[in-house]
């Protein structure tokens, strides 16, 4: 299968302020596709364990991995605290961060340091069932869509003219490259099979 990608500018005379602009992230069909993260490309900011305004932990509760996607500051620590009466094997073989995290029950956590950017594809040794992805970044301007596939940047640094679109189940691996120059909303439509989108992970 192959990503079909449109971008259609909505505003068209360009922005003079680097920002406010949306990302709209859609299947072919028009369904919103929450959870696709987006980063702004080539930015030189340093990004650190307070970047973001979200918790950097993925939980296991109800045999399930959340968030299904966690975006994570390049050196920080995640958290995988354990919410379910069962023992968990988290793991990942991901390249450059690769990690295992041994049996460990209800109310126990560990932590673990990725200091490569990138995806870590997360999964439980003793539930197959179980899949989680964190993107690593290492700038500060990066976020995820929400329910109705939107994510905003309020502001942007000087020069910034692209951004990289991912989400764990379009058909290509490779981040989608998205130009931008300086309209306030960009719809972008990804390969995403609607089976995906219902599998209950998002």
């Amino acid at each position: 299968m192959r990503i079909l990608l449109s971008i259609y500018l909505l505003i068209g005379l360009p922005a003079l302020a680097e920002g406010p602009v949306t990302l709209l992230v859609q299947t072919q069909a028009g369904e919103a596709i929450p959870n696709a993260v987006v980063i702004a490309k080539d930015s030189e900011a340093e990004v650190s364990a307070d970047s973001f305004d979200w918790d950097v932990l993925m939980e296991q509760s109800d045999k399930t991995f959340v968030p299904y996607v966690l975006i994570a500051p390049l050196g920080s620590e995640v958290s995988f605290p354990n919410r379910d009466r069962m023992r968990h094997h988290v793991y990942s073989f991901s390249k450059g961060n690769r990690f295992e995290i041994e049996l460990y029950g209800r109310d126990e956590t560990r932590s673990i340091a990725f200091d490569t950017p990138g995806v870590v594809a997360v999964g439980c040794n003793i539930h197959d069932e179980m899949i989680g992805y964190i993107r690593v970044v290492d700038t500060p301007y990066a976020g995820k869509t929400d329910g109705a596939g939107s994510m905003t940047f309020t502001d942007l640094p000087a020069g910034t003219n692209e951004f990289l679109v991912w989400h764990p189940d379009m058909s290509e691996r490779d981040d989608v490259v998205i130009s931008w120059n300086g309209a306030s909303e960009l719809k972008v439509t990804l390969d995403v099979a609607p089976a995906a989108l219902a599998a209950g992970n998002h």
